[in-house]
C-alpha cells in the first residue's frame, strides 16, 4: 500500500497574504469554491492571520462571512483551517479566557475544522487555553513551533576578547525544538506544524527535525515554509522524504516567491517516490483557471501593475521537459542521501525553468522574514528617512537579543523591526538609543507577551520598563472595548451580537470603523424606504484653532491618533502620557515635556498626522 502524504492549501489565506495583501474580495473566493469542493485537499487555510483584519478594513466584509460561506460550499470535503497567536488570538493584546472561549465557540460553530496555534515567544504557557477550548468544541488543535535561528553576532574586538567577552550560546538547537513540541503534545495538542514563516530552514535541518518529531510524537507532523529565500521546494522533498505527515503548498499561480512551494511540483515529486497524496489535480486545475484571472484582478488593484507570472504547468496534460524530468531526480536522490547543496541546486533550477521569483539573497543573509524586512522599508519611506535601513539591519541582532532574543514571526518581528527603526532615528538625531520605543516593545520587554527564551537583563527592563523583575500581563485588569450607542444609525448597539463583540475585542479600531459603517448603511436605507420630512441644512460650526503662546507636544514620528489621554482644562506633569499614536503598526504612546496646562487639543482621534505635527499645546 503506497504511503499517504496530506496536502494542507494555503492559497485563499497564506498564499493570498504572502503575494497579494490579502486583498482577495468574497465573490472571488467564490469563483474557486466549486473547484476546491472536487479536490479533496485534506485541509484548506481559509481564515486567520491577516484575513480578519483586512477584509474588514480594506473590503467592507465580514470575517465571519468568509468562513462560512466557504464551509457551506466545500462541505467536510476539506477541513478548514486557521492561524491564531495563542493567548493573543488575532491582535497584539493577551485576550481572557472568556474571549479565547468565545472565539473558539463560534469559530468552529462557524466552520473551522483545525486551528493553527503559534505563539511568538513559543512560550508553551500562551497557547494552552486555546487548546483546550479548540478541543472542547471538537475542532483540531495544530500546535505551531516557531522556526527560528539565533542571530550573526559580529566577532569581539581583541579588547573584548581579552575583557573574557564571548559571544552568546546557541539556543534555538534541536533540543529546544524537540523540547517545545514534547510541551505542546503533552497539553492535548492533535498535531504538530513546524512552522518556518520566513522560509530558513535548509533541507538539511528540517530532515533533522521531522525524524526527531517523528521519532519521539505520536501525533502527526505538519510541515509549513516559504520560497523567499530560495529553500523552500528542496525543504519541503527533504521533509516528504524523512517521513512528514502533511505538508503546506499554495496551487501554482499563488506559489513560490514569498508564498509556499506549488502542489504541482510536490505532486511530480510524489509521483516518483510513489506517495499518494490524495488531491484531485484536474480540479486544482480548475482552481488556476481561476486564480490566474484573479491574480491580474489583484496586480492591478493593489499594485497598479502587473507582475510575471511563473509559466504554467499542468501535471495532469503537460509533459516535463527531459532535462527538469531528470532535475526532479536528482532533487530527489540528492534529499535522500543528504547532499544538502544539490538538492537545493536542483529545486532552483526547476523553479527557474517555470519562472518563479529568484532568491531573495537580502533576506537569505540577514535571516529575518521578508514581510518584516519590507515593513521596514515601507516604514522608512513614510518616514523620508530610507537612508538609515542599513544601520536599522545591523541593530535588529542587538535589539532581539537585548529583548531576550524572541522568534521573528508576527507581532515579534514588527516590534523587534519597529525598535531597531527608532533606534537608529535616535541614534541619527542625536539622542540616547531606546528614547523612542512602542507600547508593544515596552510590554514585550516587561513580561507582558510571555517568556522570552533568553532572560532579559533586569538594568535593561528597568530602562525600558521602569521595573527591575519580570511581570507578566495581568489579565484582571482586562477591560472590553467600549460598546456604544450609534445615534447616526438609530441608536443601535455598536456590536449587537456575539461575534461582532469579538471583531470589536480582536481588531478595536478596525472593527469600530466597519461595524459602525455597517450599522449607519442599514439604517440610511431603512430611512430611505421612508417618506422623507423637509428640514433645515444644519449648521456646522467650524472648529477654531487659537493661536499658540505655549508650549507644544509634537509627534516624534508620522503616524495616526488612536487615543488621547488628557482635555481640556487638565493639568499635567512632565513626562505625562497625553496620547497614543499608531505608527509602524505599534502604538506609541506621546509624553509631555512640559508641566502646565492643557490649553488646546489640536487633532482628534483618526487623524493622521506628519513628523513634529503639533499635538497638544500646555500653557
Amino acid at each position: 500500500m503506497a504511503r499517504v502524504l496530506k496536502i494542507r492549501d494555503l492559497s485563499l489565506r497564506d498564499g493570498q497574504q504572502s503575494s497579494f495583501a490579502t486583498r482577495m474580495k468574497q465573490a472571488q473566493i467564490d469563483r474557486c469554491l466549486p473547484y476546491y469542493k472536487d479536490a479533496n485537499f485534506y485541509a484548506m487555510e481559509v481564515w486567520g492571520g491577516a484575513v480578519p483584519d483586512s477584509v474588514m478594513r480594506y473590503l467592507n466584509e465580514n470575517p465571519w462571512t468568509r468562513l462560512e460561506t466557504i464551509h457551506e460550499a466545500v462541505g467536510e470535503v476539506s477541513k478548514l483551517t486557521a492561524l491564531s497567536r495563542g493567548r493573543n488570538l488575532f491582535g497584539y493584546a493577551p485576550y481572557t479566557d472568556e474571549i479565547i472561549d468565545g472565539f473558539c465557540r463560534n469559530a468552529i460553530q462557524s466552520g473551522l475544522g483545525i486551528m493553527r496555534i503559534f505563539d511568538a515567544l513559543n512560550d508553551v504557557n500562551n497557547v494552552k487555553s486555546t487548546i483546550k477550548y479548540v478541543k472542547q468544541y471538537g475542532g483540531i488543535a495544530d500546535c505551531a513551533v516557531c522556526y527560528t535561528v539565533d542571530p550573526k553576532y559580529p566577532e569581539p574586538s581583541f579588547f573584548q576578547k581579552l575583557l573574557g567577552k564571548k559571544k552568546p550560546q546557541q539556543v534555538f538547537t534541536d533540543a529546544y525544538f524537540l523540547d517545545k513540541a514534547k510541551q505542546m503534545a503533552a497539553l492535548g495538542a492533535d498535531m504538530i506544524t513546524i512552522k518556518d514563516m520566513s522560509g530558513l530552514i535548509p533541507p538539511r535541518r528540517v530532515a533533522t527535525l521531522v525524524k526527531l518529531l517523528k521519532q519521539h510524537l505520536s501525533i502527526p507532523v505538519d510541515f509549513h515554509t516559504h520560497c523567499t529565500p530560495g529553500y523552500g521546494l528542496a525543504s519541503v522533498l527533504a521533509a516528504i522524504v524523512a517521513g512528514v505527515d502533511v505538508v503546506d503548498t499554495n496551487c501554482w499561480f499563488f506559489a513560490g516567491g514569498t508564498g509556499a512551494p506549488a502542489i504541482e511540483l510536490i505532486h511530480v515529486v510524489c509521483q516518483k517516490l510513489g506517495i499518494d497524496h490524495g488531491v484531485n489535480m484536474e480540479a486544482v486545475a480548475k482552481i488556476n483557471t481561476e486564480l490566474r484571472e484573479i491574480r491580474k484582478e489583484l496586480n492591478q488593484s493593489v499594485f497598479g501593475a502587473e507582475k510575471p507570472e511563473p509559466t504554467y504547468f499542468n501535471p495532469v496534460t503537460d509533459k516535463l521537459p527531459a532535462e527538469i524530468d531528470a532535475l526532479f531526480d536528482k532533487a530527489i536522490k540528492a534529499a535522500q542521501e543528504d547532499n544538502e547543496e544539490a538538492c537545493i541546486d536542483a529545486c532552483r533550477k526547476i523553479e527557474a525553468h517555470f519562472g518563479f521569483p529568484a532568491p531573495n539573497e537580502l533576506v537569505q543573509k540577514a535571516e529575518i522574514p521578508g514581510g518584516m524586512y519590507s515593513n521596514m522599508v515601507a516604514q522608512l519611506k513614510q518616514l523620508k528617512a530610507e537612508e538609515i535601513l542599513p544601520r536599522a539591519m545591523e541593530l535588529i541582532p542587538s535589539v532581539r537579543l537585548a529583548a531576550g532574543l524572541p522568534p521573528l514571526v508576527t507581532p515579534t518581528s514588527q516590534i523587534v523591526g519597529a525598535q531597531a527603526v527608532n533606534c537608529a532615528m535616535d541614534e541619527k538625531a542625536g539622542r540616547e538609543m531606546y528614547t523612542n520605543k512602542s507600547s508593544q516593545f515596552v510590554g514585550l520587554v516587561k513580561g507582558e507577551y510571555g517568556k522570552t527564551p533568553v532572560e532579559i537583563d533586569p538594568e535593561f527592563r528597568l530602562k525600558i520598563c521602569g521595573v527591575r523583575e519580570e511581570t507578566p500581563y495581568d489579565m484582571s485588569k482586562y477591560q472590553m472595548q467600549p460598546n456604544p450607542e450609534l445615534p447616526e444609525a438609530g441608536g443601535v448597539k455598536l456590536a449587537e451580537t456575539e461575534k461582532e463583540v469579538l471583531l470589536l475585542e480582536l481588531f478595536p479600531l478596525v472593527a469600530k470603523n466597519y461595524l459602525t459603517m455597517v450599522k449607519k448603511q442599514a439604517y440610511e436605507a431603512k430611512k430611505a424606504a421612508e417618506p422623507k420630512p423637509v428640514e433645515a441644512a444644519p449648521v456646522v460650526e467650524e472648529k477654531k484653532v487659537q493661536p499658540i503662546t505655549g508650549n507644544t507636544v509634537i509627534s516624534p514620528l508620522p503616524g495616526r491618533v488612536i487615543d488621547i489621554k488628557v482635555a481640556v482644562g487638565d493639568k499635567v506633569k512632565v513626562g505625562q502620557e497625553v496620547m497614543v499614536l499608531e505608527a509602524m503598526k505599534m502604538e506609541n504612546a506621546i509624553e509631555s515635556d512640559y508641566a502646565g496646562t492643557v490649553k488646546q487639543i489640536l487633532v482628534a482621534v483618526g487623524d493622521s498626522v506628519p513628523t513634529n505635527g503639533i499635538l497638544i499645546e500646555i500653557e
